[in-house]
């Protein structure tokens, strides 16, 4: 594993079960990624798609990207540059679409209360960490496994795919002849 997963930046934090929808509106569901970020999460707060910037962090609550799983909306989050995205837990639907493109997630339970919107984090995806180096305060979760590190360190499924298809033949087989 390389260090592209250890990531800094300045923190955006939102509170529990924020749906798909409010993330990707449907005004701005058929445009170009880079057009959705110029608005994304824009009800939840005017000012992240006006002042996001590559690196940033999110933290959210519980229940990040619930609702209709919208795959667009793992997409046009990306499409802003965050670094990664930290929760105390994510929706299944919105977690599997970001690993599959490429999006760092990472679920810590108490996350959300050792960070304020602003504070300076550092968050290693492969041990599981977030350090806040604003407040000094730090909090341990359980890294995404094996799988999934592999998947995030090839950019997605189809990159992972591409650099690895002798795992997928060898789980393909394993499934046929199961």
């Amino acid at each position: 594993m390389s260090d592209k997963l250890i990531l800094e930046g300045a923190c955006w934090k939102f509170g529990h079960n924020i749906p798909t929808d409010l993330i990707t509106p449907t005004h701005i569901m058929w445009k170009r990624a880079d057009e959705m970020a110029k608005h994304v999460l824009e009800t939840a707060d005017p000012d992240f798609p006006k002042y996001v910037k590559p690196g940033d962090i999110i933290v959210a609550g519980r229940n990040f990207g619930c609702s209709s799983g919208r795959a667009l909306a793992a997409k046009a989050l990306k499409a802003t540059g965050i670094g990664c995205i930290v929760t105390e837990l994510f929706a299944r639907t919105f977690y599997r679409n970001g690993h599959e493109i490429g999006l760092p997630l990472l679920e810590i339970s108490g996350v959300h209360e050792i960070v304020e919107p602003g504070d300076r984090l550092r968050v290693d995806i492969k041990q599981g960490t977030v350090e806040n180096r604003t407040s000094g305060k730090s909090i341990e979760g359980r890294p995404p496994s094996g799988f999934l590190l592999d998947m995030l360190e090839a950019g997605g499924l189809i990159p992972f795919m591409k650099a690895s298809p002798e795992y997928f033949s060898r789980a393909v087989t394993r499934e046929l002849t199961s």
